[in-house]
């Protein structure tokens, strides 16, 4: 008799088959158990990333999808770590990638075309009023959702404005050669947001032509076609989608058309379908340095969840210089962040702050030895979201951070002066203090 298969578990997902796999991850489908949704779970080697140094590019993937939430964007729903591998679950796109319409179907018409261009601009324009940069926008990173709305996905080359040089430009030459900019090319910097753009356009071309306008078997000669921007349109193209193109794949960036002029173009406000959002977001990034720390592989093997521990070179990151002294005391500088530390147990602490938090109007969701506190009265800026972690620094000895992620900063540092009040038997004090 055949012994039936064991399904793995990580965490509250049942995972499924395999529906991608690449040289440091692999995609599988899997299954909420909780809400029965189907999710996409990029599993990555710990060991390979950090053979590769690329550890770096994983944390700002994951921290720039937390940061970009939008119809027209794959959505990020956590981040777990184990051991050996990192777990990112995303949302699952059922259509596939919209490069395989075009190869099933050839080139589309111009209705169906401009509302695929609608939403990548939509989704382009978001991401840029967020600072963020994709670098590699192609066919290939652009997904279909089930009722065939457009996904972007793949934010492995991305950057935040934050990471530009003192002349306010990007230097790093990423992206896929027929889709890239000129200025990508030439070594002397470039702004992200005309990049992007110049990409938008080479996809508005394949979508309605069923081909690339640079193409060549020698990479020499493709990049003179790039820098020329030496290309033809085909005998259908309308006018009004030649005159939106040849403004797009303008070789100089300071000339080429904008994203504000693209919305105000005659061709593209043909069927405007404005893009709806679904609130004002803020994102709490702990979940991406935490995967990363995690000591013990118990998403995979259902172990009893223990509070993260820090050892003596993240304590000392969390100080100024190296004196811990601060770590260890109440009376420091409270702005958006502080810690405290205490002896009791961790699942003690974490009631506390619980029973200490409720009376003040907060509603509480706890994940383990983190929980997230949100204020259900609107304050000067919306409601006050704090988030607290418990680590452990010794067996008999734990640091609680508490954080503010929404919020205005004073009525955070009032918070938690209520909430240390009602914390004295649990904070803990040296003789001296």
């Amino acid at each position: 008799m055949s012994v039936p298969k064991v399904k793995r578990q990580v965490g509250k997902y049942e995972l499924g088959h395999s529906i991608g796999e690449g040289r440091f991850a692999k995609v599988r489908l899997a299954r909420n158990l909780e809400t029965e949704e189907q999710v996409a779970i990029k599993i990555i080697s710990k060991e390979k990333v950090l053979k590769h140094k690329l550890v770096e590019q994983i944390k700002r993937e994951i921290a720039t999808m937390k940061l970009i939430k939008h119809p027209n964007v794959i959505r990020l729903h956590e981040v777990m770590g184990s051991k050996s591998k990192i777990f990112i679950v995303l949302e699952y796109a059922t259509g596939g990638e919209l490069l395989n319409n075009i190869i099933d179907h050839g080139r589309m018409g111009e209705a169906e075309a401009r509302r695929y261009f609608h939403q990548l601009i939509n989704a382009i324009d978001f991401c840029h009023s967020r600072g963020v940069y994709h670098r590699d926008l192609k066919l290939d990173n652009l997904l279909l959702d089930a009722s065939g709305n457009l996904k972007l996905s793949d934010f492995g080359f991305s950057t935040l404005s934050q990471k530009v040089r003192d002349d306010g430009l990007l230097h790093t030459a990423c992206g896929t050669p027929n889709y890239v900019a000129p200025e990508v090319l030439n070594d002397r910097g470039y702004d992200g947001a005309p990049a992007d753009l110049w990409s938008c356009g080479v996809i508005l071309f394949v979508l309605l032509a069923g081909y690339l306008p640079f193409d060549d078997h020698n990479i020499r000669n493709l990049y003179k076609k790039i820098a020329m921007a030496n290309f033809t349109f085909p005998s259908w193209f309308s006018f009004g989608a030649k005159t939106l193109l040849m403004r797009i794949l303008n070789p100089n960036p300071k000339t080429r058309i904008t994203i504000s002029e693209i919305l105000e173009d005659e061709w593209f406000r043909k069927g405007d379908e404005p893009s709806v959002l679904d609130g004002n977001y803020e994102t709490n990034l702990n979940e991406v340095h935490s995967a990363f720390k995690i000591s013990q592989d118990h998403h995979e093997t259902g172990n009893e969840e223990q509070p993260a521990a820090l050892n003596a070179f993240e304590l000392i990151g969390l100080s100024k210089g190296l004196n811990l002294e601060s770590l260890f005391t109440i009376e420091q500088a409270l702005k958006r962040e502080t810690r405290f530390t205490s002896t009791c147990s961790a699942n003690e602490i974490v009631r506390k702050i619980e029973d200490a938090a409720k009376p003040l109007g907060y509603d509480i969701h706890k994940k383990n030895y983190k929980m997230m506190l949100r204020n259900v009265k609107a304050g000067r800026k919306g409601n006050l979201n704090v988030s607290t972690e418990v680590f452990q620094v010794a067996p008999s000895l734990h640091m609680v951070e508490v954080r503010k992620d929404k919020g205005d900063t004073l009525e955070f540092q009032k918070f938690y002066k209520t909430l240390s009040a009602s914390l004295k038997d649990v904070i803990w004090m040296s003789e001296e203090d």
